[in-house]
C-alpha cells in the first residue's frame, strides 16, 4: 500500500546523501588519513545522526525550529563552528610517524570517530530542511505514524550504509597509498575543504541575500 511512498522516499535520498557535503567530506578525511575502522565509525555516527533529525520530524519538533530564526540560526553557527573547529585541527596537521600497517600510531578513537560523525551529522541545518520537507511535502499526513518511523529508520539505515560504502572505498590500500605521498598535506586541504563549508553555512543568510539583490 505504501510501496509508492516509500520508493520515492527511498530515491529522494539516494540524491540527497549522494550530494557531497560536511558528512562526505568528513568520512573521506577520517577513511584516508585514518584507515578503514575510522572511517566505519564515522560513517556509523553519521547514520546514527539521522535518527535526530528522524525523532523531531516526526515529533513536529522540526517545523518550530525552521520557522524560529534564532533558533534555525544558532543550529546553523553551532553546525559552523564544528566544521570550523575540525577543519582548523585538519589544517594544522603535522607530518605523522605510521606503523607497519602504513596507519597512524596515534589514530581517532572509534568512539570519538563516531562522536564525530554523529556532531557533523545532527548539527547539519541542511538535513533539518531536508528532513522537514520529507515529512510534510513527500510523506503523506496520513500515513500512519509507525510506518513514517520504518521510513526513518530505513533512512538513518541507508545513509550509514552509504557512507560504509565511501570509507570502504577511501579506505582501500591503493586509494591511501596514492594519498599517503602527500601525507599532512591532504589533511591540511581537507581542513580547507571543512572550513570552507563552516564559513559558507555561517554566512548563508547573507549569501541568500545577496542572491536576491541580484
Amino acid at each position: 500500500m505504501y510501496l509508492e511512498e516509500f520508493l520515492l522516499v527511498a530515491l529522494v535520498h539516494l540524491l540527497a546523501v549522494m550530494s557531497p557535503g560536511p558528512d562526505f567530506a568528513v568520512v573521506i578525511r577520517n577513511s584516508v588519513s585514518l584507515g578503514r575502522q575510522t572511517g566505519l565509525m564515522t560513517a556509523a555516527g553519521i547514520g546514527t545522526g539521522i535518527l535526530i533529525h528522524v525523532a523531531y520530524s516526526l515529533l513536529g519538533i522540526g517545523l518550530i525550529v525552521s520557522q524560529s530564526v534564532w533558533l534555525f540560526n544558532l543550529m546553523k553557527w553551532a553546525a559552523a563552528a564544528y566544521l570550523l573547529y575540525i577543519g582548523l585541527r585538519a589544517l594544522r596537521s603535522q607530518p605523522q610517524v605510521l606503523n607497519t600497517e602504513g596507519s597512524r600510531i596515534d589514530p581517532l578513537s572509534p568512539r570519538r570517530a563516531f562522536t564525530q560523525g554523529f556532531i557533523t551529522n545532527g548539527l547539519n541545518p541542511k538535513a533539518t530542511l531536508f528532513f522537514l520537507s520529507l515529512f510534510t511535502v513527500v510523506i503523506s499526513h496520513d500515513t500512519p505514524l509507525p510506518v513514517q518511523a520504518g521510513y526513518g529508520l530505513y533512512l538513518a539505515f541507508a545513509t550509514g550504509a552509504w557512507f560504509c560504502l565511501v570509507a570502504v572505498l577511501f579506505s582501500h590500500p591503493r586509494v591511501r597509498r596514492a594519498f599517503s605521498r602527500m601525507g599532512h598535506w591532504f589533511d591540511r586541504a581537507m581542513g580547507l575543504v571543512l572550513i570552507g563549508l563552516g564559513i559558507r553555512l555561517a554566512l548563508s543568510q547573507w549569501l541568500e541575500r545577496s542572491d536576491q539583490a541580484l
